[in-house]
């Protein structure tokens, strides 16, 4: 019984090697380029939020149930002049115990705020607002109404039980703070882990006209590129690992 033999030359072998690491070389070209890429994304996000903001730990529940008492929260650096009616916005005055504090902005210079109509809802410039953030509907306290001087804040916890505000102050300027006072704009919610989140902007003000609470600026964009980019240079590392290895043992069992 005959067979055919197949021979190969010295010249088709080498045509073969030549071709196995050309592809070997494609591959490593773009795997290096996405482990690249990766590492780009990465280090873009965190220059961006390193540059633009700057994390807060909440010290109490003032603001629950929107932040946490221990939340770690991402702040964007902003002037005062900046914020709008809605903003929940880090401060420091000295009337108020000279201690980093977050509340949210509720009414602005020139406006008219007063407790509360017969739903219990605040009302400002006369007009009642439907905030659906707020830990009750309820505005505890005594009633009052005052004008918010030019230049200053009106400001509330989301807690309205549990918050010393502007309602506790109401003998120093109204109960407002300079708008100077003002450092940084909340954005994020970044720690705990099950609470990440980027701060949604409430439009409960929208009706009033401007200022309006802002949009969320690039916080979000950059916490996914951090994510991301880290994931595809763990991803890729390990594949890359993986096909290594695969030749290893390819080339022991030839």
């Amino acid at each position: 019984m005959s067979g055919v033999v197949e021979h190969t030359t010295p010249a088709s072998a080498a045509a073969g090697r030549t071709g196995a690491v050309k592809r070997r070389s494609l591959v490593s070209v773009l795997h290096g380029l996405v482990i690249g890429l990766g590492f780009a994304a990465m280090i873009g996000g965190f220059v961006v939020i390193a540059l633009n903001y700057r994390p807060y730990r909440v010290p109490t529940d003032s603001m629950s149930p929107t932040v946490l008492s221990g939340d770690t929260v991402l702040a964007r650096t902003v002037n005062g002049g900046a914020v709008g009616r809605g903003d929940i916005v880090i401060f420091r005055d000295p009337q108020w115990g000279d201690q980093t504090m977050v509340k949210r902005v509720v009414a602005v210079g020139g406006d008219t705020v007063a407790c509360c109509d017969s739903k219990l809802r605040l009302l400002v410039n006369g007009k009642p607002i439907d905030e659906p953030y707020v830990e009750t509907s309820a505005m505890p306290g005594a009633d009052f109404k005052t004008i918010v001087p030019v230049g200053r804040l009106f400001l509330l916890g989301d807690f309205r039980a549990n918050s010393l505000d502007s309602r506790a102050h109401l003998d120093v300027a109204s109960g407002t703070v300079p708008a100077t006072d003002v450092t940084a704009r909340v954005e994020a919610t970044v720690w705990p882990y099950a609470r990440f989140a980027v701060t949604k902007r409430t439009v409960a003000f929208d009706g009033l006209g401007a200022p309006l609470a802002a949009r969320p600026g690039p916080v979000g964009p950059a916490m996914y590129a951090m994510a991301g980019g880290a994931g595809v240079v763990v991803l890729a590392s390990a594949a890359g690992g993986i096909v290594s290895l695969a030749r290893r043992l390819g080339r022991r069992s030839g």
